[in-house]
Formats: C-alpha cells, sequence, structure tokens
C-alpha cells in the first residue's frame, strides 16, 4: 500500500491527505519525528523533511510540489486545477502564497516557537517572534476573507488546490488556537465548507502529545 510519511502538523503533509482523500486513494501515513532524523527516514529523504510518498512499487516521493505532481500526472480523476490555463495559474499562485509566504510568516514561527522548543529542549518561547507571527497572520486572513468574499471558492469559480492548501495551513493554526474566526466571517464560511467535506475528517481526528487543540477545532458548527 502507498505510504505517506509524515508530521501531523506540516502542512504540506496535511495537503497530501487532503488531496488523497479527495481522489479517495488509500494511504498508510506513519508519523515521522523528522526533527530527530531516525536513520531509516534519512534513507527515504536525505534532508530529513516531510512530507515524503512510497508508492506501491518502491517510487519515492519527496516534497510537496513533487508528490502533488506526481498525483496530478498518475491520478487525473482528481482534477484540482480546474479551468482554463489563467484560472489554473491562479489556483498555482495561491497554493505557492500558502506553500512559501504563510508557510514562512506565520506557521514556521508558531510551529517552532509553541511547539518544537518544548520537543527539543530548545529554549523557551519568544513572545516577540510569536507577536509578530500573529500579526502576520490578521494580515493573511484578510486576504482570505476578500477572495472569499468575492470569489465562490480562492482561485475563482470551482474547487481548487489553492483551497486545499489553504484550508490545510489554516488548520495548523486553528489546532493551535490561534484563529479568531468571528474576525473573519468570510474567510469562515469559506472554511468551514472546506472543513465539512468528507476529505478534512482525518484531520480533525489529529492529536499532539501534550498540545490539545481548541474546543472548536472539530465543531463542524464552530
Amino acid at each position: 500500500m502507498r505510504v505517506l510519511h509524515l508530521y501531523c502538523l506540516n502542512t504540506g503533509a496535511r495537503f497530501c491527505r487532503l488531496l488523497l482523500a479527495e481522489g479517495k486513494l488509500d494511504v498508510l501515513l506513519k508519523l515521522e519525528h523528522f526533527w530527530e532524523a531516525p536513520e531509516s527516514f534519512l534513507v527515504l529523504n536525505p534532508a530529513g523533511t516531510v512530507p515524503v510518498m512510497v508508492e506501491d512499487d518502491g517510487t519515492v516521493l519527496v516534497g510537496t510540489w513533487p508528490i502533488i505532481e506526481y498525483l496530478h500526472d498518475t491520478q487525473p480523476e482528481l482534477a484540482l486545477l480546474p479551468g482554463d490555463p489563467a484560472q489554473k495559474a491562479e489556483a498555482r499562485r495561491l497554493a505557492d502564497w500558502f506553500a512559501v509566504k504563510f508557510e514562512r510568516e506565520v506557521i514556521a514561527p508558531l510551529i517552532n516557537e509553541k511547539l518544537l522548543r518544548r520537543l527539543t529542549g530548545d529554549g523557551v518561547p519568544s513572545s516577540a517572534v510569536i507577536r509578530a507571527a500573529l500579526g502576520n497572520l490578521s494580515a493573511h486572513l484578510e486576504y482570505i476573507n476578500h477572495l472569499a468574499e468575492h470569489r465562490k471558492w480562492l482561485a475563482g469559480s470551482k474547487l481548487s488546490i489553492a483551497d486545499l492548501y489553504a484550508a490545510a495551513a489554516l488548520s495548523v493554526v486553528d489546532y493551535l488556537g490561534d484563529v479568531h474566526w468571528q474576525d473573519w466571517p468570510e474567510a469562515k464560511t469559506w472554511y468551514s465548507r472546506i472543513k465539512s467535506r468528507p476529505s478534512f475528517r482525518a484531520l480533525l481526528t489529529d492529536n499532539v502529545t501534550g498540545l490539545m487543540p481548541p474546543a472548536h477545532y472539530t465543531d463542524l458548527d464552530f
């Protein structure tokens, strides 16, 4: 069976899980504590990062974008780049926004300060870094709110990889309890639609030892 090596609060891995679930593709999930760099995992990916997907035939796909492109080429029924070339480009632009800009400005600092420092014993969390990340989060949510207000889905009239990547990213921050949804009504309505999809159910069951999500995390009517 296909195996996806992941850490449950890694955005790229969460996106890949959503994509596989949307296509009803079976996958075995294998949790990796990537910061410990176990030898068995480094054999698959010397960089020591997740996600990594291993196909039935032994093909190893390393990284979110190679996995996306592989699934796009081998599972055309997924059809998560709908529309004309311009619409596909917009979906790719927004997916890249969340994979790069949102990850760098919001998720990476929050995960590092709130989780990894505790797990690795690497000092105490920096309140200044956390405040800066939360300030960045507000700016991103304002943009999402704007897109959701003027479009049916983030990239246009149809669900695309932009929606799934954005939802995967926001679900990480939501697990940390840092999204004040009442301030962003259009973004909340859009996220609720994604959160209610069958593909999202498994993400809502994730549990990080010593770090419980807020009560609304699993609530579809939050």
